[in-house]
């Protein structure tokens, strides 16, 4: 959700990071957001569930990768 909050608002996400534990927005918020993004009209509470599941492992993955660290590449993969 902190993700998708950030993308939704135009937000640089380069350099944000999920802050484990912290809470942010309301319930609402979060399920109209993943209503929005999930890339099905009418999703199921499963394929709701399906798109959260794949995006949090590609999220850390991606959080995880030293190529999506900011400090490590610098400038030179910039909005990848």
């Amino acid at each position: 959700f902190q993700y998708l909050k950030r993308f939704h608002q135009g937000c640089d996400l380069d350099s944000f990071w999920y802050e484990e534990l912290s809470v942010e927005g309301s319930p609402a918020e979060c399920l109209q957001l993943f209503l929005l993004h999930c890339g099905v009209v009418d999703p199921s509470w499963a394929e709701l569930r399906n798109f959260t599941w794949f995006l949090n492992i590609q999220l850390g993955d991606c959080e995880a990768s030293v190529f999506c660290n900011p400090n490590f590449v610098r400038d030179t993969l910039n909005g990848f």
